[in-house]
């Protein structure tokens, strides 16, 4: 994704979302900021940050200070993203990953499609993107979100509860693909699926860097080694490309 410059709305939300916390989301008071899950494992080493994988370059993950392009008042018309959240075909008392959230463009659509019996686990690498969610959920109060500080080897969800992980224009910055993709898979429930939004690298009238578009060979190329499989694609987004994949049964 390309950033852009600092909106004024940014310094608000940061200002009012305070410092992050840990505990539940229950415990926000109404219009209150989310508290925020940061308890990172101060021990964790993390590899140096590969600059290809298998053939492609990775992109800078996008700075916080872009964060107002990820709500432009265009998105709708330029992505569809009404036809997008339709496609995932998201249901009441789901748990669902929107990973790489951002300020919760996604999150707090998932979070009321899931309703009060379900959860949604908003994770990102960026503390200053999930205060500007822990603040959006608040004044909506959604309290069924838990804003979750990730890393870049590990987005620290409970395995085995994940019915859907939705990646947005974000797994071509996965600084450690591999590792990343395991833990997702992991984290997926028996019939759990990873949806993976990118820009189609195959068109070059999308108008976007091809540095932040994949094609669906590469994506193949990339996620069949890490135990996916392909288990539907949806054709009809103007921009791009969502490919969901299942976990690969063993042996398979």
């Amino acid at each position: 994704m390309l950033a852009r410059g600092v909106h004024r709305a940014v310094v608000v939300w940061l200002c009012l979302a305070g410092p992050a916390t840990h505990g539940s989301a229950a415990d926000a008071p109404a219009g209150r900021p989310l508290p925020i899950d940061t308890a990172v494992d101060a021990s964790l080493v993390i590899p140096p940050a590969a600059t290809h994988h298998r053939g492609r370059e990775i992109a800078q993950t996008m700075h916080f200070t872009g964060a107002p392009w990820l709500v432009r008042e265009s998105r709708q018309r330029e992505e569809d993203c009404r036809l997008l959240l339709e496609a995932l075909d998201v249901r009441p008392g789901q748990t669902i990953c929107d990973m790489g959230c951002g300020n919760g463009f996604y999150t707090l659509e998932l979070a009321r499609r899931v309703g009060p019996t379900g959860a949604v686990y908003a994770v990102d690498i960026q503390p200053e993107m999930l205060r500007m969610l822990a603040e959006a959920a608040g004044r909506e109060g959604l309290t069924n979100i838990r804003p979750v500080l990730g890393t870049a080897i590990d987005p620290r969800l409970p395995a085995g509860e994940i019915d859907l992980c939705l990646c947005v224009d974000v797994y071509h910055e996965f600084s450690h693909p591999d590792a990343m993709l395991a833990r997702v898979r992991e984290s997926l429930a028996a019939g759990g699926r990873l949806a993976l939004v990118e820009f189609r690298g195959e068109d070059p009238a999308v108008p976007i860097k091809p540095l932040h578009k994949m094609t669906k060979a590469q994506i193949r190329l990339e996620l069949e080694p890490a135990g996916y499989e392909v288990v539907g694609e949806f054709d009809r987004l103007p921009w791009q490309h969502l490919v969901f994949l299942g976990a690969r049964p063993v042996g398979k």
